[in-house]
């Protein structure tokens, strides 16, 4: 076990001084800046700081504990121009230290053509950089980068994929009947590789960031990221940025040389988080339950941050509002959320929204109830702290759904579950806004998870494209990619055959997909498609009755459209009692299937086991 500490030495940088944020905008909400300056020696060689800009005044000049920083309050005001700002730093025994900040303009096209926000009328569709597609393989490694390994044969090594592999296949994810690409981490991970397990492994997740500001240089940098958002937009398709405020890389720069020694959560012994939820809820949890569910760390090559330190929260909020002005993605998805201070998490939420007022934040909160995912978002309930999230990944909707599909119907087992799980929605303000899915790079992948049984596939998929909230598909789920996390995460994270150069299958291509394959395919694709010309699904109300031996029934409707989703989980074949569900059919006689586009008499209907249909009524 180890035990962080302070560390004081100097982090040499290929440039003498860095500033972060590397740049900001006129125009903006968060108006009063933060600088962070970095660079060996600045406290003890700079006795004061001048900023002469029309619009922009230094508030406070901030010493803190390193001799190798210097932290700047600047407050830009609302009739500042944009240019280029020159900071003064006059030095004691040395001639004055100027640098230039750049203040841009604003975008005119957030929430026009960028920074829209990701609602129920998206699907999301979520991918790894690295084992999506290799567009380019020269920037597979580099020699000055701490980890140079990139071996496809071996599931722990970097495999090469990259932004312009994404870039390449936006047609197909566009076929697909995808509107929102979510990806992994795609700051810079400059990692020493780490020992898990036993095993020498990559960081090639992404969750290990050494400089926010730097897009990997292996993915393809911060002009490559800014490009495959613009041609993502160009195509109708949204963005949305994997955060991660809880931790970052042990090589990160600030954490080879911290700015103060509370700059990360410190404990007399390493002290893991207990990865536990529950205290943060419980009326009656401990302090020390709390603090180690919170404070602990992650692993122990991810240092903890400390976002009560103000210094640490401000870096982490003008990085989110930097990015998302600086590439104009749509949403943000906040990695490890509830692992975070709370107050810092509300703040950051509100000053994203304040500036952008369209975007979409959800955070990954893995949780096993209902009433505990709730409480982590915008909720119904009377408690001492509300948390201001908009969604949640919902959790319990994707243990329910499971339990629907593999379990025996019972009082509380099976599609009971399901049924049960929404029932609960009273407690989200706004369930729409959750992120529903069956399997990510974190679990096991869907397809194994039914038993490779075609049936029940279809059956989740009518589920996952129908129901409340905003629908993810996890990259290859739809040409029925399999694994469980034996022996660990890597199973689920292959990479997309036909995404590098000399694969000999590409499944990109329908060609070479295999009959079931294609099956999958163009079922997602058929559902997906009409999923987003449906108001009643991407807009409407959710109605749903009590299952009755195993068949479940709900419908999606507004005033203009009524879909119905009927499955049977259970052992026998059926008719439905049409009577039961007059309050949604509305004397309608005739449905059509909307995968088939067939059209069926409701009176002579009968649906066996396992079968699961999606249906808009015909007046």
């Amino acid at each position: 076990m180890i035990c962080f500490l302070w560390i004081g030495k100097s982090y040499s940088q290929t440039e003498n001084v860095k500033v972060y944020p590397t740049n900001w905008w006129v125009g903006m909400k968060w108006s009063h800046v933060q600088l962070m300056v970095h660079s060996p020696g600045l406290k003890s060689t700079v006795q004061d700081v001048e900023i002469r800009y029309p619009g922009v005044q230094l508030i406070k000049l901030n010493r803190v504990e390193s001799s190798n920083y210097l932290f700047l309050d600047i407050n830009i005001s609302a009739h500042t121009k944009p240019g280029i700002v020159k900071i003064k730093f006059n030095r004691i025994h040395d001639q004055p230290l100027w640098v230039n900040y750049e203040l841009k303009s604003k975008s005119k096209e957030d929430g026009k053509t960028r920074v829209l926000g990701v609602t129920s009328k998206d699907l999301v569709y979520l991918l790894m950089p690295d084992r999506f597609s290799n567009g380019d393989t020269t920037n597979d490694f580099y020699a000055d980068m701490r980890d140079t390994d990139h071996n496809r044969k071996n599931p722990y090594d970097r495999h090469g994929g990259d932004l312009q592999g994404v870039i390449n296949h936006l047609d197909y994810l566009k076929n697909l009947g995808i509107t929102t690409i979510w990806m992994t981490p795609v700051n810079e991970n400059d990692m020493a590789r780490t020992n898990e397990g036993g095993a020498s492994r990559s960081t090639y997740h992404g969750y290990a960031i050494t400089d926010q500001y730097n897009v990997d240089k292996r993915f393809g940098g911060n002009a490559l990221y800014k490009k495959m958002v613009d041609a993502s937009h160009t195509s109708g398709l949204k963005v949305i940025q994997d955060a991660v405020y809880n931790h970052v890389g042990i090589n990160h720069w600030f954490i080879r040389d911290m700015p103060m020694k509370d700059w990360v959560n410190q404990w007399p012994q390493y002290t893991n988080t207990s990865y536990r939820d529950n205290p943060l809820v419980d009326p009656y949890a401990s302090n020390y339950d709390k603090e180690i569910s919170v404070n602990g760390w992650f692993t122990p090559f991810m240092p903890d941050l400390n976002q009560r330190n103000p210094y640490v929260s401000n870096f982490l909020i003008q990085y989110a509002i930097w990015a998302t002005e600086e590439f104009g993605i749509d949403g943000w998805r906040v990695d490890t959320y509830f692992y975070s201070d709370s107050l810092f998490l509300n703040r950051i939420n509100d000053a994203l929204i304040k500036d952008f007022p369209k975007l979409t934040v959800f955070g990954e909160v893995w949780v096993h109830t209902v009433m505990n995912s709730a409480y982590f978002c915008q909720n119904n309930f009377n408690v001492p702290f509300k948390h201001n999230l908009q969604g949640v990944t919902d959790f319990p909707l994707l243990f329910a759904m499971f339990d629907g599909l593999n379990q025996p119907f019972g009082w509380t087992e099976g599609v009971n579950r399901v049924y049960t799980t929404l029932a609960q929605d009273i407690a989200y303000k706004d369930p729409n806004r959750n992120c529903i899915f069956f399997d990510n790079h974190d679990l096991d992948r869907f397809y194994s998870m039914v038993g490779e049984d075609f049936a029940k596939y279809k059956m989740g998929i009518n589920w996952l494209l129908t129901l409340r909230g905003i629908p993810e598909i996890y990259y290859g789920t739809e040409i029925l990619m399999k694994n469980f996390k034996s022996p660990n995460d890597a199973a689920v994270r292959e990479d997309f055959p036909g995404g590098w150069p000399g694969d000999k299958i590409n499944k990109f291509l329908s060609e070479e997909r295999t009959e079931k394959e294609n099956d999958a395919f163009n079922y997602v694709s058929k559902l997906a498609h009409f999923r987003q010309s449906s108001s009643a699904i991407t807009e409407g109300r959710l109605m749903q009755y009590l299952p009755i031996n195993g068949l479940y029934i709900y419908f999606r409707y507004d005033s203009k459209q009524t879909i119905m989703v009927i499955s049977n989980t259970g052992k026998d074949s059926m008719k439905p009692e049409w009577n039961h569900y007059s309050e949604r059919l509305k004397r309608c006689t005739q449905m059509r299937n909307v995968i088939t586009n067939e059209i069926l008499p409701l009176n002579s209907f009968e649906i066996r086991p396992k079968e699961s249909f999606v249906f808009e009524l015909i007046k």
